[in-house]
């Protein structure tokens, strides 16, 4: 019985571990979502990028679906998206 119990929880504990990347990152549709996965892509001044991406985010997005679909971005489109084309260039000529 004891067994039984302690297979059942191992077992609930690998379906949630393989539910996330199934399904992909939760989506909230909302600029506080948007700007969590941008901060979280971007490593460095959390506070400053996500005070400015929360400023901006109304201006840019202008319904739910389009912030839902840059949640869905990876996190180096999500980058480029908000800091354009010069964020990936300085990375890349850091790798250099």
């Amino acid at each position: 019985m004891k067994r039984a119990l302690v297979v059942a929880a191992l077992a609930g504990a690998l379906v949630g571990c393989l539910t996330r990347p199934l399904l992909g990152p939760r989506l909230t549709g909302t600029c506080d979502g948007a700007c969590a996965h941008y901060v979280e892509c971007k490593p460095g001044h959390a506070d400053l990028d996500r005070g400015r991406c929360l400023a901006e985010c109304p201006d840019v997005f202008s319904d739910s679906d389009s912030l839902m679909a840059y949640e869905s971005l990876s996190c180096s489109d999500a980058v480029e998206f908000v800091d354009g084309n010069a964020a990936k260039t300085a990375k890349t000529a850091a790798k250099r």
